[in-house]
């Protein structure tokens, strides 16, 4: 019986042996069906129940499976560094898009794209101050630039 099963078994690699196990299974059975038939034997049914490696062969499966993951992460951040660089360059493209637009603009329209973005800045300007009790408006004496001031230390 012992040499049937190592027959059998030596046929399929370990992989198949795990993958084919109703393959391998089925071969035992007919060789052990044969062989009991030459002493007049008659086997039912055989199954394996149980099957397992030596220790080298359960490291070298698990060093593999680990090869393999780090591989695939590999795979990874390859796939993900290659989308950030397209993404990138996707963000250059439009800024200068909108660099060129906006040069037409200011080509065509003269500074008042220039002045309404200075009055959009000093709306956010002004309702930041009014919501913020501990920032004090200085304004300059000699038409410079005004002054704001954090007196209590309000992130605003």
């Amino acid at each position: 019986g012992n040499e049937v099963l190592k027959a059998v078994v030596a046929q399929y690699n370990a992989e198949e042996l795990l993958s084919k196990r109703a393959l391998v299974s089925e071969g035992i059975r007919k060789a052990l069906i044969e062989r009991a038939d030459k002493y007049n034997l008659i086997l039912d049914d055989v199954s394996i129940t149980h099957l397992t490696f030596g220790r080298e062969f359960a490291k070298a499966i698990e060093h593999k499976q680990v090869a393999q993951q780090e591989a695939e992460t590999q795979a990874y951040m390859v796939a993900r560094s290659d989308q950030e660089r397209k993404a990138a360059v996707i963000r250059a493209e439009g800024e200068a898009e909108a660099a060129i637009l906006i040069s037409k603009a200011m080509a065509s329209a003269g500074n008042g794209l220039i002045e309404v973005r200075r009055i959009d800045t000093a709306k956010e300007v002004a309702h930041i101050v009014a919501n913020s009790r501990n920032i004090t408006y200085l304004p300059s004496s000699k038409g410079g630039s005004n002054m704001l001031l954090n007196v209590g230390g309000n992130n605003h």
